[in-house]
């Protein structure tokens, strides 16, 4: 009888899951993915798995900043920014070295070099950020904290843009592939060792850090910084050194999506303007500060674009997203997974 009503309570459990928005979503997406991949050819699937991926690790740590800080960041592109020149400029170097005096070991271990290198500048930039800006911004005032924040990452989205402008010019800084290794071939659709390798690592990044967010003292700190600031406060969680982890590891994850993708967006200095829609697009469907739902609604999102790519033309990428995310907005604003924001300064 016990065995009976557990089955029965998983089954119910299913069933409500299922009748949910997030569930229904969810389906409807399974069911045009395979259905625009019997159309059209299974590299539907392949390119919305491999965008998607990418698009997670930018979109959680957006995701992972409004909900721990309350920062309605419009700087989070220009994280990408900063690792794909990271890349370009680490990986780039070396290549031609490499060219003169070829050997298979470092080729290898380049593109790895490169991407973590991408990671420390965006986590030390996100520091930076954190120590200058924000930090002294919270000490300054409480009031309109959300428009604030806002109108600062605005102006640090000018700046680096500029800055970069002023610094590297205008010119298109990109690499044809990391490995000149073989083209992969998964039921007859073709695939570059690039797109295969960053989506695997897109995973294992992710995994990671769902089990540093769930598992490690600082995980669980950030988690309950997010739910209640002054409750955090008062059990003995540093606020401020929080604070300056969600942004290190928020902007860390922006530049290791530009370092990885550096062979498909060439730095420049608005290459992030495409991936802060994309973010944006995620945060909201997904719901904001709801971390694992925008993991999920990445590929949501991924598989809207490549649809309307391959339907309706590449200019209209962005516009079939949008109209969803109104539709979102009408219906059920808190969106598809919902979400309860409690992060510090919450108004």
């Amino acid at each position: 009888m016990a065995t009976a009503s557990r089955a029965e309570h998983t089954l119910k459990r299913m069933l409500t899951g299922v009748k949910s928005p997030a569930g229904i979503t969810i389906a409807v997406s399974i069911t045009a993915g395979v259905l625009g991949a019997l159309d059209n050819g299974f590299f539907v699937i392949v390119n919305t798995i491999v965008t998607g991926g990418m698009w997670a690790l930018v979109a959680m740590g957006l995701a992972l900043v409004f909900g721990v800080m309350n920062v309605v960041s419009f700087v989070h592109g220009e994280f990408f920014l900063i690792g794909s020149l990271t890349a370009y400029f680490t990986f780039t170097p070396f290549t031609d070295y490499l060219m003169d005096k070829p050997h298979p070991v470092p080729e290898a271990l380049l593109p790895l070099l490169a991407m973590l290198a991408a990671v420390i500048a965006g986590a030390l930039v996100g520091v930076l950020c954190e120590l200058l800006v924000f930090r002294p911004l919270r000490k300054r005032t409480r009031e309109q904290w959300v428009m604030n924040s806002f109108v600062i990452t605005v102006g640090l989205s000018t700046f680096l843009v500029n800055s970069s402008q002023l610094i590297f010019g205008t010119d298109f800084r990109g690499i044809v592939a990391y490995w000149n290794y073989p083209t992969l071939s998964f039921f007859n659709v073709y695939i570059s060792f690039d797109r295969f390798f960053v989506f695997i690592l897109a995973m294992a990044v992710l995994g990671a850090f769902w089990l540093f967010m769930k598992s490690s003292r600082f995980g669980q700190a950030i988690r309950a910084v997010s739910q209640d600031e002054t409750g955090a406060r008062m059990v003995g969680i540093n606020i401020n050194v929080i604070q300056t982890l969600t942004l290190a590891l928020s902007s860390a994850l922006a530049a290791l999506a530009g370092a990885c993708l550096l062979f498909m967006y060439p730095a420049y200095p608005t290459v992030g303007l495409g991936p802060l829609y994309n973010s944006w697009f995620i945060v909201i469907l997904a719901g904001m500060a709801n971390v694992a739902g925008a993991a999920v609604g990445a590929f949501v999102v991924a598989l809207l674009q490549v649809l309307t790519a391959v339907y309706f033309g590449e200019g209209w990428e962005y516009a079939v997203p949008a109209a969803c995310i109104i539709l979102v907005l009408m219906i059920r604003p808190s969106g598809i997974f919902g979400s309860e924001v409690r992060g510090i300064l919450d108004q």
